[in-house]
């Protein structure tokens, strides 16, 4: 049985994105830093990526230009050889290799594709909102930046149930950014 994770980078005061849709220009994660480090080692790790239509396009914008595998060879290397879903119903078609596009039954999607592989959600907080009300969600890996936003969107935002969690792992880096893996408790 495979894993699905969730990793989303965060304020400190709960937002992962901005005031406005797509807006992640807080998160400033240096290339050659340890958070890129980081993210160059899950990138690797041949987990499925999912993703909900917005990020997918903002995932599919960056990573296969020659700036992203200029600027980041490895997480660029990760993103465009991973498998990748992701889950919208208007979104006609996915230009970035690897992706196919599931419009329906986000819930009995992940159930059958979990039987046979570990999967990661990146970013698309109403993907984790909905997979976490169904308790599909088996680990959360929440990158803290040091940084507040007056305005924003939490992840969790409209969530249905509570979630209780457990700490499982924690790492603080040198920018001063903190992980924390959690997993349903």
């Amino acid at each position: 049985m495979g894993k699905l994770s969730a990793f989303n980078f965060l304020t400190l005061n709960g937002f992962y994105q901005g005031k406005e849709q797509g807006d992640i220009n807080w998160h400033t994660h240096q290339a050659g830093g340890e958070e890129a480090e980081y993210a160059a080692e899950g990138a690797g790790s041949d987990s499925t990526l999912v993703f909900g239509r917005v990020t997918y396009d903002m995932m599919s914008a960056w990573w296969p230009t020659p700036a992203a595998i200029e600027t980041m060879p490895g997480i660029a290397e990760g993103m465009n050889r991973s498998e990748k879903i992701v889950f919208s119903r208007t979104l006609k078609k996915a230009d970035w290799n690897n992706t196919r596009i599931i419009k329906d039954n986000i819930g009995e999607a992940v159930r059958k594709l979990k039987k046979d592989r570990d999967m990661t959600i990146l970013g698309s907080g109403s993907i984790v909102t909905q997979l976490s009300d169904l308790g599909l969600i088996d680990q959360y890996q929440l990158m803290i930046d040091p940084v507040a936003l007056g305005e924003g969107k939490t992840i969790f935002s409209g969530m249905q149930k509570q979630l209780n969690l457990k700490l499982v792992g924690h790492r603080i880096f040198k920018s001063g950014a903190v992980m924390l893996t959690y997993e349903p408790a």
